[in-house]
């Protein structure tokens, strides 16, 4: 799996990597087709001086096209990076759930429309 972390407007330290890193790397439990994962760090979202606000942006890419994006805003990092994870977490156990659902295995009506 593919992990990139990009800084916009702020230096990324070691421990904001590591930490994006920890989190991100259970993402593929929920949701095995994950090759790369990207999160993106703005340190000064809307162009406003006075915010002291970060952004942060993470992008899960899988197989077949499937982009899954989550996005929070806040004053910590750290709090941003473990509040975006948890939107991705919901949205991969959603589409795994879905996608379970739709195999549909046949039943006995399907079996007395075939005899």
């Amino acid at each position: 799996m593919l992990f990139t972390i990009t800084g916009k407007h702020i230096d990324i330290t070691e421990a904001i990597k590591t930490h994006a890193e920890e989190k991100t790397a259970k993402l593929p439990k929920y949701y095995n087709s994950i090759n790369q994962i990207e999160v993106i760090i703005d340190g000064n979202p809307g162009g406003g001086t006075t915010s002291n606000n970060i952004e942060v942006e993470i992008i899960a890419r899988a197989e077949h096209s499937n982009v899954f994006i989550a996005t929070e805003t806040g004053e910590d990092a750290y709090k941003c990076i473990d509040i975006a994870v948890h939107k991705l977490e919901r949205q991969l156990k959603r589409k795994k759930t879905r996608q379970r659902d739709n195999k549909h295995t046949a039943g006995p009506e399907a079996e007395r429309e075939s005899s």
